[in-house]
């Protein structure tokens, strides 16, 4: 395949379009400028206490190439979000910065149980979550924008509160937590590890979506699906493990295993964070670059792809920045960004009627871009 010398679409356009945020992280995505100001009110150090080289910090220390040490960053963001007015304060700045990224739907993932140092309970952490998405919600409205985000509980798969975290998103459903998820370390801590958990989201009609297939093979995804009964994949890139490539007379084909064919034909996202996969070394098996990534190979081979920024801070990004580096790698067209977030739409954790407004949202948003 050959690739354009310049992109088709505008970085404007891109941020103009109608998106929907799927896998994104309450820590992963504070401001370095909040990071400072609240660091310095806690008594917290930084390696830096600019926000400008604090966040180039950050963003290099997330390259290192494995899961584990993408993870280190977040040392300092979870010891700056163990207060009320502090989660308030940066969820709200959260969804501020999602309208801003042209999101119009968006489901703010965090661990409750990370931020529970100086005395809330888990109900509190929550609660003052919610406020400060209400809170962030009225600033767009206030701009003429509009946007809906939800909560995505997340357990730490490696710690013994799963079943509490998913008590805790089952009495929180009618007051804005939509899911739940595992989330940590993903090899040696599969999702059959916390059955009990989620049992009850099933009994409770609560949906799950789980970390797999990022830091572990496809024996976690097996896990997630069976154990997990997940309706989405916390990236799930690695579901390309079960895709064989060949060719005969008429040309390159591709053949789904028997997971893959399951994922396929029950239309279960796969929540794939493009510029994150290659940091975590998620995809190292591909190669190295975007071009490498599998995500277009899960597209046309008939997968629900949708595209995240897991963790903005982290991997300095954000949903425009990450369509623009797979129009780059792959020649995508508005078509398949339109794709792209209506597949999302269709798998957001909200009621029929909801979804079909929220598409139709994107829609109208499409057809009136211009390249």
């Amino acid at each position: 395949m050959g690739y354009p010398a310049a992109r088709p679409i505008t970085n404007e356009t891109l941020k103009s379009l109608p998106k929907v945020s799927l896998h994104d992280h309450l820590d992963g995505g504070l401001r370095p400028e909040t990071i400072v100001e609240l660091a310095a009110e806690a008594g917290v150090p930084l390696p830096f206490t600019d926000g400008e080289r604090l966040a180039g910090w950050i963003a290099e220390q997330s390259n290192a190439g494995s899961l584990s040490a993408y993870l280190k960053p977040f040392s300092f963001t979870g010891a700056v979000t163990q207060t009320r007015n502090n989660l308030v304060r940066v969820a709200r700045e959260f969804v501020q910065d999602l309208a801003d990224d042209g999101v119009i739907y968006g489901e703010i993932r965090w661990a409750p149980e990370n931020h529970l140092r100086q005395g809330l309970s888990l109900d509190q952490a929550v609660e003052a979550v919610q406020e400060g998405i209400e809170a962030g919600v009225a600033d767009v409205t206030a701009t003429g924008k509009t946007i809906e985000v939800g909560q995505i509980l997340a357990a730490m798969r490696h710690d013994s509160l799963a079943f509490s975290v998913a008590e805790l998103a089952v009495r929180h459903r009618n007051q804005g937590v939509v899911g739940f998820d595992i989330a940590g370390p993903e090899a040696g801590f599969p999702a059959s590890q916390h059955a009990a958990a989620f049992d009850h989201l099933a009994s409770s009609f609560l949906p799950a979506t789980v970390h797999a297939g990022e830091g572990d093979g496809l024996e976690s995804i097996r896990s997630a699906l069976i154990h997990g009964r997940a309706l989405r994949l916390g990236h799930g890139v690695r579901l390309a493990e079960d895709l064989t490539q060949y060719q005969d007379s008429t040309g390159t084909h591709t053949a789904l295993g028997d997971m893959a064919r399951w994922v396929r034909d029950r239309k279960i996202a796969l929540e794939i964070s493009p510029s994150s996969n290659l940091q975590t070394g998620a995809i190292a098996q591909w190669g190295t670059t975007m071009r490498d990534h599998p995500f277009d190979l899960l597209y046309r081979a008939g997968l629900r792809v949708t595209v995240n920024a897991d963790n903005r801070l982290m991997s300095n990004t954000n949903l425009t920045k990450e369509l623009g580096l797979l129009i780059d790698a792959f020649e995508y067209t508005l078509a398949d960004l339109k794709t792209f977030q209506l597949d999302a739409a269709e798998s957001a954790f909200l009621p029929p009627h909801d979804r079909s407004e929220l598409k139709s949202a994107i829609q109208t948003g499409f057809a009136t871009a211009s390249l």
